[in-house]
């Protein structure tokens, strides 16, 4: 069972979102509004919020960036009525691991959080025994295990999808996946999403592994098809 923060306005969506996550099996709190919902955050400490754009008080495109400014790495999934590329672009960029366009199906809103939900939750366990896996690359350390990244010996914040989507392209080293592949490897999505999801996270990871993102070394996009993680060739 998770404890998951629902911040949403309508009344009606909130009880629907709520009676269906209880019979999930998922502990439900709520607020009504986006300066509630930070605090509900901060001191509730869920597993995962389900976070409305358009909110009194403060919205949610505010809550996302000041949640990402403390380092807070809950997973979030935007509820939003817009439906424009910007506004989807917009909250990933500031930190939402997912989005969801009303109106919804409480089935999907359950599978993604499911899908959310395992993934942050394995990032949790340890595993320091010796002979654990570990990646390296120059100075770039990956410990799957550990949900940990460094580079240059400093430690690198990412988030449960942006960490996921690191391994996953790591672990399938020079091969191209395509935006497809990856949306249902990491997101474990089997209906139709939205692949701006797997760009904009791909940003974000190169932001944070990269020297130059715009000239990126590791991770290369490959026109046409996807993404394919290379070993920087010395010299």
């Amino acid at each position: 069972m998770a404890k998951i923060l629902v911040v949403e306005d309508e009344q009606s969506i909130q009880t629907l979102l709520t009676y269906n996550l209880n019979e999930a099996g998922h502990d439900v709190v709520n607020a009504m509004d986006g300066k509630e919902g930070l605090e509900l955050a901060q001191t509730e400490q869920p597993d995962l919020i389900l976070l409305d754009w358009m909110l009194p008080q403060m919205d949610g495109m505010e809550v996302c960036k000041q949640l990402r400014l403390q380092k807070n790495l809950v997973p979030i999934i935007m509820l939003t009525a817009k439906d424009a590329e910007f506004d989807k672009v917009l909250g990933l960029e500031l930190g939402a691991d997912d989005y969801m366009t009303k109106p919804f199906s409480p089935r999907e809103v359950l599978a993604r959080v499911k899908a959310l939900l395992r993934r942050a939750q394995h990032s949790e366990t340890t595993d320091f025994a010796n002979g654990e896996k570990r990646y390296q690359f120059g100075d770039l350390l990956i410990y799957p295990e550990r949900f940990e990244v460094t580079k240059g010996g400093e430690r690198l914040e990412f988030t449960p999808k942006e960490f996921e989507l690191l391994v996953h392209l790591v672990e399938n080293k020079n091969r191209v996946l395509t935006r497809d592949q990856l949306l249902s490897s990491v997101w474990n999505y089997d209906f139709a999403g939205d692949t701006r999801i797997v760009d904009v996270h791909v940003s974000h990871v190169r932001e944070k592994i990269e020297e130059n993102s715009r000239k990126p070394l590791y991770i290369k996009t490959i026109r046409g098809l996807g993404y394919k993680f290379e070993e920087p060739k010395k010299g």
